[in-house]
């Protein structure tokens, strides 16, 4: 198994994808270099890429009142980003921006596609997976939210 195809088998879709539908998969998109800062999803836009970190991490951020950023979220590797844009094509509503050098692998919604008639079980595995990881991201805002309000209350509204 090459270094290429582990990326993948390490990651959120690793779990639900055999070495050979990895290694189709991993053959359909590309591997993006990003530097510290560099936006890899501009909050407002649309953008039909599937990403997953190879390496380093990505911050979920949105901008204050200012130019300073509030750090929402930090995907590291093997985390999938974009999800939700890539399954719907709707705007984006946070900014991923790479928090030092990260690795991303990004992948068309279109080259996805393609594999509708001739691979419609990777298609599926790809999106149950898909669809736990924004399920397992929900679930933590959950608790996150719940946190944030028991300190809160017991704080009496002082924080």
């Amino acid at each position: 198994m090459n270094d290429q195809q582990c990326f993948i088998l390490g990651s959120v879709l690793g779990k639900d994808l055999t070495g050979d539908e990895c290694a189709l998969f991993k053959d359909l998109g590309e591997i993006r270099e990003l530097k510290d800062g560099d936006i890899l999803i501009e909050e407002g836009k649309v953008d039909n890429r599937l990403h997953l970190v190879v390496d380093g991490n990505l911050a979920v951020s949105r901008k204050t009142g200012g130019e300073e950023w509030v750090i929402l979220h930090v995907l590291r590797r093997g985390e999938l980003a974009g999800e939700l844009g890539f399954i719907d094509g709707e705007p984006h509503s946070a900014t991923l921006r790479a928090v030092g050098p990260a690795r991303v692998f990004s992948l068309e919604r279109d080259h996805f596609e393609s594999l509708l008639e001739s691979k419609p079980l990777l298609v599926y595995r790809v999106m149950r997976a898909i669809l736990r990881g924004v399920h397992n991201t929900l679930r933590r805002m959950n608790v996150q939210q719940m946190e944030m309000t028991n300190y809160i209350t017991r704080q009496h509204g002082r924080y």
